[in-house]
């Protein structure tokens, strides 16, 4: 796959929630996964890594009440979007807005770094 089809195929799944599958079918087993300084995960690697941030990410959330992913944008090997949500995570009673821009870069028609900006929020550290 072309980085610009793996960039769309991305979105596609992200935007029906379909995170596993992601993981599955688009991502190198040697994933690297880079989170701000300050965040709960910090710099991961591998598909196990990457399963447990995300069984803890939805284990912090209550409630999903919307999400929008923006289209890629593509540059030789690495792509871009930002995701955008609004969720209710444990130990909240109000939904709180999320919002982060996320680089990716492709080799052999696979993921191998994902890196995440967003401002980390104290209490969910």
């Amino acid at each position: 796959m072309t980085t610009q089809e793996v960039a769309n195929r991305l979105v596609e799944l992200c935007r029906e929630g379909k995170f596993e599958q992601v993981f599955q079918e688009l991502y190198s087993p040697e994933i690297v996964s880079i989170e701000p300084d300050g965040g709960p995960w910090g710099t991961m690697k591998g598909f196990e890594a990457l399963e447990k941030k995300a069984k803890e990410w939805h284990d912090m959330v209550t409630e999903f009440h919307s999400s929008e992913i923006s289209d890629p944008l593509v540059a030789e090997n690495f792509f871009t979007m930002t995701m955008k949500s609004k969720v209710t995570m444990k130990g909240m009673d109000h939904p709180i807005d999320m919002d982060e821009v996320c680089v990716y870069r492709v080799a052999d028609g696979k993921v191998v770094t994902e890196q995440f900006f967003y401002t980390p929020m104290p209490e969910l550290v």
